[in-house]
């Protein structure tokens, strides 16, 4: 679950990047994701 909101992120952060759109909404939730991801590193916890 983790992964996907992850990758989904990242893909949004791209489109964005590349078609100007968004703002500084699409660069929030890629460190909100990223936070996600280090802590889950980290944890070494598994998503079921």
């Amino acid at each position: 679950m983790i992964w996907t909101i992850i990758a989904v992120l990242i893909a949004l952060w791209l489109a964005g990047f590349i078609l100007e759109i968004a703002g500084s909404l699409i660069h929030v939730l890629l460190v909100i994701a990223l936070a996600v991801f280090i802590m889950n590193m980290l944890t070494g916890r598994r998503a079921a």
